[in-house]
This record gives structure tokens, C-alpha cells and sequence, in this order.
């Protein structure tokens, strides 16, 4: 009786928790037969019992319909997946070929079907082809080269003179306090100050010949480029700084790898702006007492009523505009490559 009892004891005890829940139990564990194998009912488990369900598939993947790479699942259907969606590109894209010239392109394009169209009064605004037959008819009897290499000339000698000044006060002003102490105020205050403004001055105390000239460019040059780079250098972070002083830098190999590649992008912003202040200074100053360049040219031209000329000189001065403003992109762009940009 003993026996029996405690039999049925270890057979109940050995149950499963999944075998007690459901209210059954397990056939009871035979012992190993003779050749040390294990019985049938061992080596095999019943369904369901000691076995994972399969992988569900999920809701929106078979709302989707498509097929993944391998499996199936339950009743074989296949497993399924989400659509790949593309990620949206908010970069401006690639840049277009030439795109610079297209407002130009567009703009002369309206000017000649205004002209064809009889919108614009000849004596006012003459049209598109007018002034290239007047261009041709310059450039032949010589007096538009004169006027063009003239211009050149001096917009050259003011445009190195004010690109010398603005980057040794902004270097001599931004890597030190003292020279900023003594320098940005002098500046802030000549920039506030109407350079055209100077130029009666300018002509007391350097005559009217040339050299006013170059010294008014050179200070519309100077002002743009030393508060771009005067920003660019101030703005540099502190940490590579502290990074310089812990590395042993010296002076030198501090503002070659730290200070100049830092500063680079503020210099050509300035550099920019002062090359077309260049351009826009020489208009005024060719028609003060000068006896060629394309300011003459144009002044000489309003005396006669000569539209045609005065655009000649306007066109003439916007090519060499764009022309100075792409060649300092393409140098910043070369220079400046290694930065990633939208730009770029």
C-alpha cells in the first residue's frame, strides 16, 4: 500500500505545469531498454508540447502584400514585410551646369522680344542688337580698348591695395588685443563714414590725378574684406585653441592649421564684396576729371544723348563683375574643398 501511494506520488510530481493546467497527464517515463537506448515515446514529444509556435506575421506586412526573402508562414503563406520607403532629400541637389547664367540669359532674352515688340523706346533703352553695333563700331576705331585696359588698370592697383590693408589690420586686429583695441574702433568709424564722401578731400590732399582714385577703391576694397575676416577669426572655436596650447603649437603652426583654414570661408565672402566694390567705385570716379576709362566714356556719352554708349558701359562693367565674382568661387570652391557644404 506504502508503494503504491508513493508511485503515485513521483508520477504526479513529474507532471508538466502545461500537463497540470490542461488537466492530463503524461504518460509516465519508461526506463531505458536493454541496449541503452531511449524508448519512442521519449525520443519523440507529442505535438504542441516542448515546441515553438511560428513567427506571426505582422498585420501591416501582409496589408502591404510584399514578399520577403525566405519562410513561410503559418498554413504557407509567405512571410511578408513593409514597402521600403524612400528617404526624402532635403540638400538643394546637384548643381546645374552654367546655372549663373541663366537669369542673364533670360534677362537679355525679355529685353530683345520687348524691343522686337515695340515696349521700349528706342531713345531710352535701345535695343539688344543697337548696342552690340554700337560696341563693334567702338572696338573698331579704338576708343573702347583705351577706355577698357584704363579701367582695368586702376580698379587693379586700388583692388591690391585694399585686399593688402584689409587682411594685415584684420590679421593684426583679430590675433591680438591690443591691435584690436587700436584698430576695429578706426575702422567701425571709416565704415560709417560715406566713402564718396572723401573723395573732395581726397582731392586736396593727393591732387586730382590719379592717385585719389586708387586710394578711394582701396578703401571701399579694405572695409568688406577686414570685417569678414576680423568676424571669421573671432569666431574661431576655443577649443581648438586650448587643443593648439595643449599640443606644444607654436605661433606660427597655430595660425598656419588652425587660424587660416578657420578663417577661410569669411575672407572670400569679403573678397567677394570687395571686388565688386571695386566695379561699382570706378563708375563714379572715371567721370571726375579723367581723360579715358569706361566712367568717362559713359559721362561723354550723357552729354550727346548717346543711350546706346552708356549701356555699352554698363554691360561692360556687369561682364567684368560676374566674371571677377566667378573666378574668386572657382578659386574658393578649389581651396575649400575639403569643407561639405550645401554649396557643394
Amino acid at each position: 500500500m506504502t508503494s503504491r501511494t508513493s508511485t503515485e506520488d513521483r508520477s504526479t510530481t513529474g507532471s508538466t505545469p502545461a500537463a497540470v493546467a490542461a488537466g492530463t497527464t503524461p504518460p509516465p517515463v519508461s526506463a531505458a531498454t536493454a541496449d541503452g537506448t531511449a524508448p519512442a515515446s521519449a525520443a519523440a514529444p507529442p505535438p504542441g508540447v516542448g515546441t515553438e509556435p511560428p513567427p506571426a506575421v505582422p498585420v501591416a506586412a501582409e496589408a502591404a502584400g510584399t514578399e520577403t526573402s525566405g519562410g513561410a508562414g503559418a498554413g504557407g503563406r509567405p512571410f511578408r514585410r513593409a514597402p521600403r520607403t524612400r528617404r526624402r532629400t532635403l540638400a538643394p541637389g546637384k548643381r546645374l551646369p552654367a546655372s549663373r547664367l541663366v537669369g542673364p540669359v533670360l534677362f537679355l532674352a525679355l529685353w530683345a522680344v520687348a524691343s522686337a515688340a515695340g515696349q521700349l523706346d528706342p531713345g531710352a533703352i535701345p535695343a539688344p542688337w543697337t548696342v552690340l553695333r554700337t560696341t563693334g563700331d567702338l572696338w573698331t576705331d579704338g576708343t573702347l580698348p583705351t577706355d577698357v585696359l584704363t579701367s582695368l588698370e586702376r580698379a587693379g592697383y586700388g583692388f591690391a591695395f585694399g585686399l593688402t590693408a584689409g587682411v594685415v589690420l584684420a590679421l593684426a586686429s583679430g590675433l591680438s588685443r591690443v591691435g584690436e583695441a587700436l584698430i576695429d574702433g578706426t575702422v567701425q568709424l571709416n565704415r560709417a563714414i560715406p566713402t564718396l564722401g572723401l573723395i573732395p578731400l581726397f582731392i586736396l590732399w593727393l591732387g586730382i590725378g590719379e592717385t585719389f582714385k586708387i586710394a578711394i577703391i582701396a578703401i571701399v576694397v579694405y572695409i568688406p574684406i577686414y570685417l569678414n575676416l576680423h568676424s571669421a577669426l573671432s569666431g574661431i572655436d576655443n577649443r581648438f585653441v586650448e587643443l593648439a596650447e595643449v599640443q606644444g603649437l607654436s605661433r606660427i603652426r597655430f595660425i598656419r592649421q588652425i587660424v587660416i583654414p578657420g578663417a577661410l570661408p569669411g575672407f572670400f565672402v569679403g573678397l567677394r564684396l570687395g571686388v565688386t566694390g571695386s566695379w561699382l567705385s570706378l563708375v563714379v570716379l572715371e567721370q571726375i576729371n579723367a581723360t579715358s576709362g569706361l566712367g568717362y566714356m559713359m559721362f561723354q556719352a550723357q552729354n550727346y544723348g548717346r543711350t546706346d554708349i552708356i549701356l555699352v558701359g554698363l554691360l561692360i562693367y556687369g561682364i567684368f563683375g560676374l566674371v571677377s565674382d566667378s573666378a574668386v568661387r572657382l578659386v574658393e570652391r578649389k581651396v575649400l574643398s575639403w569643407r561639405r557644404t550645401l554649396s557643394s
